[in-house]
């Protein structure tokens, strides 16, 4: 089948080269423009980008969609129907139009639960017990086009956004082939059920120890591998990358109770969080242990929570 892909990132890569394992015809990719990335702020590509360039597909990086010279490029690839994976941009009704076939989006949840940007991250946040992909017919909403294909899987407890975006998007991959190969028959989604995944933002980032343990411990696990969860302690912003819950410490939220090679206990809202993996500012990952044997950290230490 002919047809136009149009994703951006990791997740989106694997899908277009599912599909071009699957014998169709890509015939024009769009992923977003180069953008600055890493500590030299260097311009990167997108992992679609550098799998398109490595198949020899064509390939546009429009900084928008409304102009007419998208609709013209698109249209000259002469699409059956067009693909969009985690593209970052919205589609502008002529080109939901243009395919014979319209455009199908593969989406990380369990649609209408988590419409939006950041599905992954806000299952975890919420402490959603499962999650899934959804193959939907694309309309002019944001996320709310009928259903042609959904599958769940469980969320384990050791997940990261990490481990759930790599799985979801072999899942969604293989979902996608399907799709087009069966050309499965739409159904409504359930618009009273929506909720809506919003961006991550900043104030997602910083970790509030008054909350309980169990729901910061879910919130590094929803901001791993990126952006990482923050915490301050005076003026330096520590990231906070794995912990585990325990029993309630005997001290204020935000107080260490306990530093030491299994980690720092922090007391929280209710009941404590042992870190057990942390980074300094400018820094790397590191384990407690190596962590501490570089850093005075000790018991009765306080970090300040969200709002100080």
């Amino acid at each position: 089948m002919k047809l136009v892909f149009a994703g951006t990132p990791e997740f989106a890569a694997v899908s277009l080269e599912a599909l071009l394992q699957a014998r169709h015809e890509v015939t024009l990719v769009l992923t977003q423009p180069d953008r600055p990335a890493g500590r030299g702020l260097k311009a990167q590509s997108s992992a679609v980008k550098r799998l398109a360039l490595d198949r020899g597909l064509a390939l546009s990086q429009p900084d928008r969609l409304g102009d007419s010279a998208v609709h013209e490029i698109v249209a000259a690839a002469g699409p059956e129907v067009m693909v969009v994976v985690a593209y970052g941009l919205i589609l502008p009704s002529t080109l939901l139009k243009l395919p014979p076939r319209g455009c199908i989006n593969v989406h990380a949840s369990l649609l209408p639960r988590w419409r939006g940007a950041a599905p992954i991250q806000r299952a975890l946040l919420a402490g959603d017990t499962e999650t899934g992909v959804s193959i939907m017919q694309m309309d002019a909403g944001l996320d709310t086009g009928p259903i042609l294909l959904q599958r769940a899987i469980p969320i384990a407890a050791h997940d990261t956004a990490g481990t759930l975006r790599d799985r979801l998007a072999a899942l969604g991959a293989k979902m996608l082939v399907e799709a087009l190969a069966t050309n499965p028959a739409p159904r409504e989604q359930e618009a009273a059920a929506a909720t809506y995944a919003s961006r991550i933002g900043k104030a997602d980032l910083e970790i509030d120890w008054r909350r309980p343990a169990m729901a910061v411990e879910r919130q590094l696990r929803a901001l791993d591998p990126a952006p990482g969860a923050r915490t301050r302690l005076e003026s330096r912003m520590l990231k906070i990358w794995h912990g585990v819950v325990e029993p309630q410490a005997d001290a204020a939220p935000g107080t260490v109770s306990a530093a030491g090679p299994d980690g720092i206990v922090v007391a929280c809202g209710d009941g404590a969080l042992r870190i057990t993996e942390l980074q300094r500012d400018g820094g790397r990952r590191l384990p407690a242990q190596a962590f501490l044997s570089g850093f005075n950290l000790t018991r009765g230490t306080r970090f300040a929570s969200a709002g100080d």
